[in-house]
C-alpha cells in the first residue's frame, strides 16, 4: 500500500510537467512492474511445495550487515552446509542452536512449523556478522517474537533503508529535470522501493 501510494504521488508529480510526463510515467510503470514481478517470484518460491524432506541438523543465525538484518537457517547435510534466508517468524526465537528440522532444499519445517524462504539458497556463508541463536532459548521467547514482530516495529526497521532515497531524487532531477515536484516524487518512490526490498528479502526485527 505504501508503494502504491508513493507511485501514485510520483505519477501526479510527473503529470505536472507535460514535457517530461510520458518519460516519468513510463519509468514509474517499469518500477511498478518490476516490483510486482519480483514479489510474485519470491512468493511463488517461498510457498511452492518441495516434497518430502529429511531430518537434518540446522541452526538459526541472524545476519547483521550494514543496515541489513535477516534470519538464515544454516543447514548441515552430508554434502556440506548451505544457508536458507527466511521470512521472520516469532518461532525463530524459540529455535535452539543446533536443532533438527525436516528439510527439502530451501523448504524448512521445524516442529511442524514451516519457515518460508525469502530468497535463494546460498552455498557460501552470508556476509556480515552472524549471531547464533542460544542453545537454550528463554521460555518466553515465542511471546517476545510476537512482540518484536509487530507491524510498527517492522516498518521502523525497514524505514532505515530509505536513507539514500533523497540522493536518488537528486539524481533523477539532475538527469531529467523537473524541479521540486519531481524531486519529491522520485524520493518518495525510491523510499517506498527501498522499504519494499527490505521487507521482501525477509528483514528481521528481533
Amino acid at each position: 500500500m505504501v508503494l502504491a501510494a508513493c507511485v501514485g504521488f510520483g505519477i501526479a508529480a510527473a503529470a505536472g510537467s507535460s514535457d517530461r510526463a510520458l518519460d516519468q510515467i513510463s519509468a514509474l510503470a517499469l518500477v511498478f512492474i518490476g516490483v510486482d514481478a519480483f514479489t510474485a517470484y519470491t512468493l511463488f518460491t517461498a510457498f511452492r511445495k518441495r516434497g518430502e524432506g529429511v531430518p537434518v541438523g540446522v541452526r538459526r543465525v541472524r545476519q547483521v550487515h550494514r543496515l541489513t538484518s535477516r534470519s538464515w537457517i544454516e543447514v548441515q547435510v552430508p554434502s556440506g552446509t548451505y544457508w536458507v534466508p527466511v521470512f521472520f517468524d516469532p518461532v525463530l526465537l524459540s529455535m535452539p542452536a543446533p536443532t533438527v528440522a525436516v528439510v527439502a532444499g530451501p523448504q524448512v519445517v521445524w516442529e511442524g512449523h514451516r519457515l518460508y524462504a525469502s530468497g535463494p539458497v546460498r552455498h557460501t556463508e552470508p556476509v556480515g556478522r552472524l549471531v547464533d541463536s542460544p542453545s537454550m532459548p528463554d521460555v518466553d521467547a515465542a511471546a517476545v517474537g510476537v512482540e518484536v514482530g509487530r507491524p510498527l516495529r517492522r516498518l521502523t526497521l525497514d524505514a532505515q533503508q530509505t536513507v539514500a532515497a533523497p540522493l536518488v531524487g537528486l539524481l533523477w532531477v539532475y538527469i531529467d529535470g523537473g524541479g521540486i515536484a519531481a524531486f519529491v516524487g522520485a524520493t518518495c518512490v525510491a523510499a517506498a522501493v527501498a522499504m519494499w526490498l527490505a521487507a521482501i528479502r525477509g528483514s528481521d526485527p528481533s
